[in-house]
């Protein structure tokens, strides 16, 4: 157990919650981030509880003995280049934890590979770095995992966050306190 790292496991859909079962019922360690959401019919409104990698779910093996978990119902496979399975940064899977147990809100958000990067330098998630945007009148800090190309967005309040990279240019433009809001290319415009 000492060298097991964690990996993604793509899942068939909507069956990320069996997988999960069956998988700790083999006796691995599973992470299922989870986040709540409101969702509505014609009827009613109901708050659900929806995996945040939704197809996906995280389990720390050993990769030399990987087949009681491909063999498992529901897993497809595990994410890597080619038939090479690769490990998820342990950094971007305690972010996730992390995040989930701050008591913050937080919902998924499309992947992010560049932008202003700031550290968190107070509150429930101090140590964690990540993207800062803007949505409506509130900031949100985005974390991802690089590997699924997917990211979580969790609301944060700007005096917590100290920048400590930069943003390329024509991509961002910096405003007040370093918070970053997207600039739509002249050619995207309508």
């Amino acid at each position: 157990m000492a060298n097991d790292l964690w990996y993604a496991l793509q899942v068939r859909p909507r069956s990320e919650w069996m997988v999960a079962a069956n998988l700790c019922n083999k006796g691995y360690e599973l992470f299922l981030p989870t986040y709540k959401c409101k969702r509505r019919w014609s009827d009613r409104t109901k708050i659900l509880e929806l995996p945040l990698f939704p197809g996906y779910l995280f389990c720390q093996f050993d990769v030399q003995t990987r087949l009681p978990i491909l063999m498992t119902s529901g897993v497809s496979s595990i994410v890597g280049a080619g038939k090479s399975p690769q490990p998820v940064d342990e950094t971007e899977i305690d972010a996730i934890r992390t995040v989930v147990h701050s008591g913050l809100m937080y919902e998924p958000y499309a992947y992010l590979p560049v932008g202003q990067l700031v550290r968190v330098e107070h509150g429930s998630l101090c140590g964690l770095t990540g993207v800062v945007t803007n949505r409506k009148k509130d900031f949100r800090l985005i974390i991802s995992i690089t590997l699924l190309m997917r990211s979580v967005s969790v609301e944060i309040d700007r005096s917590w966050l100290k920048p400590i990279g930069n943003a390329p240019q024509g991509r961002f433009v910096l405003p007040e306190a370093s918070v970053m809001t997207p600039v739509i290319p002249s050619s995207l415009q309508p």
